[in-house]
């Protein structure tokens, strides 16, 4: 069975970036993913189309296709007040904002004073990704899956 629209596809992976750091890996837990409805980046997603069960394959995926350029507008500076509750900020630390789009979550990449830089880029915008891949399985989708637009069982999404 191949890989194409409405199959629930699982996959073993290794992520690294263009100065081949590990960036993330499957460690033998398969994800499994929905196809055709945007679980993965599109980059990947793109090349697992029409793979079976038992591929082998490496794919180097341009920023652009995996999440996104940098965006300068998604990088501000706030006043530290907004961070009522928190005693000591630190470069690195996350937080959830509310913004005009609902919340989003942002990085500290600087403190200079009473000021903060916050980034709500993706951890990973901006970054050439390289994902090596070996397809576990394939199969149709559950009616439900295709409703929620996510797998589930193993390796996917969990209902209680």
């Amino acid at each position: 069975m191949k890989i194409e629209k409405n199959k629930v596809a699982q996959i073993d992976y290794t992520l690294t970036n263009s100065q081949c750091e590990l960036l993330d890996k499957s460690d033998g837990e398969a994800l499994a993913y929905l196809h055709g409805h945007h679980n993965l980046i599109d980059g990947l997603e793109a090349e697992l189309e029409g793979k079976s069960a038992g591929d082998k394959f490496t794919v180097k995926v341009p920023a652009a296709k995996a999440y996104g350029e940098v965006e300068d507008f998604l990088i501000q500076q706030v006043p530290s007040d907004l961070f009522e509750g928190v005693e000591q900020l630190e470069v690195g630390m996350r937080f959830e904002a509310q913004s005009d789009q609902g919340m989003q979550s942002v990085e500290i990449t600087a403190i200079d004073g009473d000021m903060v830089t916050v980034d709500a880029n993706h951890p990973l915008a901006g970054q050439d990704l390289t994902f090596e891949v070996e397809v576990i399985d394939v199969r149709d989708a559950s009616a439900d899956e295709i409703d929620h637009g996510h797998a589930h069982g193993v390796g996917g999404h969990q209902h209680n």
